[in-house]
């Protein structure tokens, strides 16, 4: 396939497209806006169906109407937007329903400087929601990554039964760029498992080796309760610790006996590297640029572009910095990335270079820190 001129939040959606996704549910929000319209436009054209909800709250929750009634359904929104999803996120987490949240995100608090790139919302894609529970959350840095991850958000929601947020930022969702697109024909894609079981059988919370019990859609004559509360292995509320502490154990079990699959991530030099560059989203381009500078003056510096930020990939970054005097962790806000670097290889080795003034990182900013 030919080279195609491409916007990031235009590749998200031809990304959502191409990994099956038939229902979009959404509310225009700078700089989110354009994968609305792209999905407005493209849905129709595959037989899907593109709703304009009245607000973020209604747009989420219809995603997740559309997941149980087996569409694969994502949304998309940016900071403010996000925060109001924050409650059906969690209820998506309960009820164990796949769907794809992507937040492109913006400066701020609150409506902040809506054209301005940012990556203030990384620990809110972790703990936005109340409670305990897990989440996957990918975090793409060029136009064509654009398109793979959102493809693999839709594949690790489907194969293990989760909500999976992919955290874009204002740079990529609004650049262009060159990009050549796989053939749909070569694109994996995860659908959701089948039971095996008679309707009268069907449990789907059931403590199953997989961890994963399949979820069968409403209207195929499997009838079962979905809540927000604790429930049993049939869906039905539950206040008992005997079925409430398997559950719990199990949505944790499925994502930490998958991490290799799930956790995705690039490296570059790591081995005997003294300085290593961890780096993800629009701030990975000036990483890598700042890594190649540093080599042409003779340093030994490695690089590391986490694509996956949620779950946090300790052992990967415990065993790129292993031999590292200092590691350098840039990002588009005060250090938040950076607490769970500092956690895994400790903070007297990590040096934060931040900005949280709508302005990018530069080559140069990070290049100063390795001094």
């Amino acid at each position: 396939m030919s080279a195609v001129l491409m916007q990031g939040d235009e590749a998200c959606a031809e990304g959502a497209i191409a990994a099956g996704c038939t229902f979009f549910a959404g509310y225009p929000i700078t700089p989110a806006t354009e994968i609305a319209e792209h999905m407005a436009r493209r849905l129709p054209q595959v037989g899907g169906v593109f709703i304009q909800m009245e607000d973020e709250i209604a747009s989420i929750s219809a995603v997740i109407g559309a997941a149980v009634g087996g569409a694969k359904a994502m949304t998309a929104t940016s900071g403010p937007g996000f925060s109001l999803m924050q409650e059906n996120i969690g209820y998506a987490a309960m009820a164990e329903i796949p769907c794809v949240i992507v937040d492109v995100q913006r400066l701020g608090p609150s409506t902040g400087r809506p054209t301005s790139p940012s990556q203030g919302d990384v620990m809110q894609a972790r703990w936005g929601t109340h409670g305990d529970h897990p989440i996957i959350a990918l975090s793409p840095s060029s136009v064509r990554e654009t398109f793979d991850l959102t493809v693999a958000a839709f594949n690790f929601a489907e194969k293990y039964r989760t909500p999976v947020i992919l955290l874009m930022d204002e740079v990529v969702g609004h650049m262009r760029e060159g990009v050549e697109l796989p053939d749909p024909a070569t694109i994996e894609r995860v659908e959701r498992a089948e039971t095996l079981v008679p309707p009268e059988w069907y449990k789907p919370y059931e403590n199953l080796p997989s961890d994963i019990p399949p979820l069968i859609p409403f209207g195929r004559g499997y009838r079962y309760h979905i809540t927000g509360l604790h429930h049993d292995e049939r869906g039905y509320p539950t206040e008992r610790p005997d079925e409430i502490n398997p559950w719990l154990e199990r949505i944790f079990r499925k994502i930490q006996r998958n991490l290799s699959d799930i956790l995705l991530y690039e490296e570059d030099g790591v081995e005997g590297a003294r300085t290593l560059v961890i780096a993800y989203g629009a701030v990975a381009r000036s990483a890598r640029h700042a890594v190649r500078m540093a080599r042409q003056r003779g340093r030994k510096v490695g690089f590391l572009k986490l694509q996956t930020i949620w779950p946090f990939p300790e052992e990967v970054v415990e065993l790129a910095a292993r031999n590292a005097r200092r590691v350098i962790v840039p990002e588009l806000n005060l250090g938040q990335l950076a607490l769970e670097v500092e956690r895994v290889v400790g903070r007297e080795r990590v040096r934060r270079v931040n900005r949280a003034d709508g302005e990018m990182i530069r080559p140069s900013d990070i290049l100063a820190a390795m001094a």
